[in-house]
């Protein structure tokens, strides 16, 4: 795993010291006097971030005094991975929480290196056995949405990304299958078929069934591998990262590992419908009309709101399984983002008490999620003159609501839905959240899902 090993006894780690300015002055006490000369020559206030080598009597590295903010802050230490020198470091002090430690720790050792050597080797968090284990499955989650993210389209196309969904169900013996091309028209997923029929790669639902009892819940990703945006063609820029746009299926993938893992009481059923959407000569235009599965008709007023196409279908197909929960992740819309940002997943929820619990889950966890309405009266900013609905509107106004309003058509009033708006990705560099594709509500989800069903347990 990277950035972690377990500490072992006579460990030759280099001392790390979690400090507070509180505490900077009990710590220095117990360092002496040459040491305290030396950090205070030097400066040091233990403020949050503050990093400082204390050389002992030799000249050697003798310990590390870093400024670790807040004990709950899972960032906290999500920069030393890079910013120490390599190397095995241990954790002492009492200003911190060693899971949330270890779990930043971790996110900020994270490099993906599929395609390019790593810049250097992390520096390495020596920590106990049950922290790695406490930790490990929210670490393996994380980084399988960034690998998935950030993984090209030509090694991540729909083929690629239900065979990476069938092999985690495999580990876990869960079932697996698929409907692939024409068999999509054949099995009533029109929608699906439509929006990647264009594409040189089939277009594909992937499902994956796990558990035989308790409370039924679907999972459902939006697996659109890359998005040209179709003849309603995206420009240069706004295409430039649409790898990302199956970030929504990196997100289901990785939340069914975690509940699978965790051997959460429930039947879990997990859908990608995965596609490309291109152009060629047989793309779906704009004006066309759409039977859906659910019955309902649609315009095509842009075939770049295609997401809420391919989702429809899988919504409706889990909709017609009477589950207790669905939750579905999809990268939807950009009003979502103008709206709240790159950081901030809108989540939109037809249960009141339902959305509360993952906000409280998000702030729990230091995942945030920020809950827009579902504000039907927008509904007839979808409305079609030749059809039941349209698949985007005229106006600009609410686009990340009406989405969301869209995908509530095919989920009855009867079953709880929870819809997350996710962007995916870090446009820059941060402590722990490196650029490219990122986790985002991935921890949230996970803590709401173990209290709704397995029972309460701290995590990272």
């Amino acid at each position: 795993m990277q950035g972690l090993i377990e500490l072992r006894r006579n460990s030759r780690a280099t001392e790390l010291v979690a400090l507070t300015p509180e505490t900077l002055d009990a710590q220095l006490k117990h360092l002496g006097a040459k040491a305290r000369r030396w950090v205070e020559s030097q400066g040091f206030k233990a403020e949050a971030g503050s990093l400082l080598h204390v050389p002992g009597d030799d000249g050697s590295l003798r310990c590390v005094l870093f400024g670790a903010g807040r004990r709950d802050d899972i960032y906290a230490f999500a920069s030393l991975p890079q910013r120490l020198p390599p190397g095995d470091y241990r954790l002492a002090g009492d200003a911190t929480d060693l899971e949330r430690a270890a779990l930043g720790w971790a996110l900020g050792a994270y490099q993906f290196t599929r395609y390019k050597k790593p810049r250097r080797a992390p520096a390495q968090l020596a920590v106990e056995a049950a922290v790695i284990a406490a930790v490990a499955p929210l670490i393996e989650a994380a980084t399988r949405v960034r690998d998935l993210i950030n993984t090209p389209t030509e090694d991540m196309g729909p083929a690629e990304l239900c065979a990476a969904m069938r092999d985690l169900g495999k580990a876990h013996g869960a079932k697996y299958r698929e409907w692939v091309g024409d068999a999509l028209l054949k099995n009533n997923f029109p929608t699906i078929h439509a929006v990647g029929r264009a594409s040189h790669r089939a277009p594909r639902l992937a499902e994956l069934n796990w558990g035989r009892k308790g409370p039924h819940l679907v999972i459902v990703g939006k697996g659109v591998c890359f998005d040209t945006g179709g003849l309603d063609l995206k420009p240069a820029d706004g295409m430039r990262w649409m790898k990302k746009d199956m970030g929504g299926a990196a997100h289901a993938i990785a939340l069914a590992g975690l509940v699978m893992q965790a051997k959460l009481p429930v039947r879990l059923t997990l859908l990608i419908p995965a596609v490309e959407n291109a152009v060629a000569g047989n793309a779906y235009r704009p004006g066309e009309v759409i039977t859906t599965r659910a019955g309902i008709s649609v315009e095509i007023d842009n075939t770049d709101a295609e997401g809420r196409l391919v989702l429809c279908d899988a919504l409706a197909y889990a909709a017609e399984q009477k589950p207790d929960l669905i939750l579905d992740f999809a990268t939807l819309t950009g009003a979502a983002r103008v709206a709240l940002g790159p950081d901030l997943p809108a989540l939109f929820c037809n249960r009141d008490d339902l959305a509360q619990q993952l906000l409280d889950a998000g702030a729990a966890q230091q995942d945030p999620l920020w809950r827009m309405p579902l504000w039907r009266p927008y509904l007839t900013m979808l409305d079609s003159g030749i059809a039941d609905l349209a698949n985007a509107g005229p106006s600009r106004h609410a686009g990340a609501i009406t989405a969301a309003l869209y995908l509530e058509r095919f989920v009855p009033d009867a079953i709880a839905w929870a819809h997350l708006d996710v962007y995916s990705w870090n446009d820059g560099e941060r402590p722990g959240k490196p650029k490219g594709g990122e986790a985002q509500g991935l921890r949230a989800y996970f803590d709401f899902l173990r209290r709704r069903y397995g029972g309460e347990r701290k995590t990272g």
